[in-house]
């Protein structure tokens, strides 16, 4: 599928309260490390549009991804890349891709546009329950860590129940959390 709605609902955690979750919640022992590499135009066009374009890296896989906002969460567009083609767009030679290229244009943006920002490296610990994702994160960007909760879920009720009966569980606070792609490019500029 080269689309699809998420529906995510995220806090931000200290690591004391990620550390808590990990050991209460059956979470793997062991993180799935992902790398999200991050494309924006020299005026943020993107951002402009509340989109934004990554390029996952994760266990030897590549997949670039347009994220827009949409009436029930965020439409995901998505396209496989070989190694190949991800490398040249880590060079700033953006290969057009079927799926995504089409979106872009009807943002108006172009392939040639775009520039490399940058990565932000994700140590991810995830489970299934009942039709809810969690996912507990450490991020490192700009030589910042830090954590957070991402619950996805099939609708927004079914989130926004899920986090909060984990949080009223857990007596852990609700902080806004951005996402990643802001809270990197927040660091990036504001430091």
């Amino acid at each position: 599928m080269s689309q699809e709605i998420e529906i995510e609902f995220k806090t931000m955690l200290r690591e004391d309260e990620f550390i808590q979750l990990r050991n209460t919640l059956p979470f793997p022992e062991q993180a799935v490390i992902q790398t999200n590499h991050y494309f924006e135009t020299a005026h943020f066009a993107l951002k402009d549009k509340k989109a934004a374009l990554r390029i996952r890296e994760k266990e030897g896989r590549y997949t670039l991804t347009l994220k827009e906002p949409h009436e029930l969460g965020l439409l995901e567009t998505h396209d496989t890349l070989s190694s190949r083609d991800a490398h040249e767009w880590l060079q700033n030679r953006a290969v057009p891709q079927t799926h995504t290229r089409k979106q872009l244009q009807q943002l108006g943006i172009n392939e040639s546009d775009l520039r490399y920002y940058g990565a932000l490296t994700t140590e991810r610990y995830e489970f299934h329950e009942a039709s809810i994702d969690y996912m507990l994160d450490k991020s490192i960007y700009h030589g910042i860590i830090d954590y957070e909760l991402e619950i996805e879920a099939s609708s927004k009720e079914a989130g926004i129940q899920a986090l909060h009966k984990l949080l009223d569980e857990t007596k852990i606070v609700e902080r806004k959390a951005d996402a990643k792609i802001a809270r990197f490019f927040n660091a990036a500029f504001n430091n």
